[in-house]
C-alpha cells in the first residue's frame, strides 16, 4: 500500500492546502499518517475556514474535516517519524509554517530525506515551500539549489502584511518564502498569470497556494502512480 506522511503546522495551517490532498490521497487508497512539531493536534488558520475568505462550501468542509478526522486529531511528533517509512511526505502550507514547521530541524531532515536517493517524494505547498530555504542535504547543500519550484509569491504577501511585516493578527512574519528560496538557489517561478501553479522537479513537487491544492493532489497521485479511482 502507498503511504503518505503529512507534516502539519500547529501555528496555523491553511485548511484547503492540507485537507484537499489528504482526502484525495486517502480516497485513492493511500494510507495517511499525520505529524506535527510537538505531537499536539494541528491548528487551522481561522481565515481558511472563513466563508467570506474561501466561500461557504469550502469553509464548512475544511472545518468539518479538521474537527473530525482521526488522523489530524491524533498526530505523531515529527521527531518520532522517518521519511524512509513513507512513499511521500507532504508539507501543507499556511502562514503558521513560518513559525514552526519551517524552523524545525526534524522537519528539515524529513524533507531532505524524502528527496534523497531514488525512492522518496515530497509535496510542499504554499508557505511551507519556505522550508526549502533552510533544508540541506548530507553534503551541506540546500535541497532546493538548482531545482525548479513554485510557492507563495512576494506579490501576494504584499497584500497581507503591513509595512512592518505584521500579519492581520499582529504577529510579525519572520521571512518571505520567495526571498528565502531564491537565496538558497531555487529556480523560482510562481506562474502568476496562471490559475494554478504546480511544479515537478524530479522527486520534489511544489504548489503555489490554496487554488493549486487540487491540482497538486492530482499531480502527486500521478507521480506515485496511484489510480485516483481506487
Amino acid at each position: 500500500m502507498t503511504t503518505a506522511l503529512f507534516v502539519v503546522s500547529e501555528e496555523g495551517y491553511w485548511g484547503e492546502e492540507c485537507i484537499e490532498p489528504l482526502t484525495t490521497l486517502a480516497d485513492a487508497g493511500v494510507e495517511v499518517t499525520v505529524a506535527t512539531p510537538s505531537g499536539d493536534p494541528p491548528v487551522m488558520d481561522e481565515r481558511s475556514a472563513d466563508p467570506d475568505e474561501v466561500g461557504e462550501e469550502t469553509a464548512a468542509w475544511v472545518r468539518e474535516v479538521d474537527e473530525t478526522d482521526e488522523r489530524l486529531n491524533d498526530p505523531s511528533p515529527i521527531a518520532s517519524v522517518d521519511a524512509a517509512d513513507y512513499d511521500v511526505v507532504v508539507f501543507p502550507g499556511g502562514h503558521g509554517t513560518a513559525w514552526d514547521v519551517n524552523q524545525d530541524r526534524h522537519a528539515r531532515d524529513l524533507l531532505a530525506n524524502a528527496v534523497a536517493g531514488e525512492d522518496g517524494t515530497a509535496l510542499v505547498v504554499c508557505h511551507a515551500v519556505g522550508l526549502l530555504g533552510f533544508a540541506h542535504d548530507d553534503d551541506g547543500r540546500y535541497v532546493v539549489d538548482g531545482r525548479d519550484v513554485t510557492g507563495f509569491p512576494n506579490e501576494w504577501e504584499e497584500g497581507i502584511v503591513d509595512d512592518q511585516d505584521r500579519m492581520p493578527d499582529g504577529r510579525k512574519l519572520p521571512y518571505w518564502v520567495e526571498e528565502e528560496v531564491k537565496a538558497a538557489g531555487g529556480n523560482w517561478d510562481a506562474e502568476l498569470d496562471a490559475d494554478t501553479s504546480v511544479t515537478v522537479d524530479g522527486d520534489l513537487v511544489t504548489a503555489r497556494g490554496p487554488g493549486s491544492s487540487a491540482a497538486a493532489a492530482e499531480t502527486l497521485l500521478d507521480e506515485l502512480d496511484v489510480d485516483a479511482s481506487a
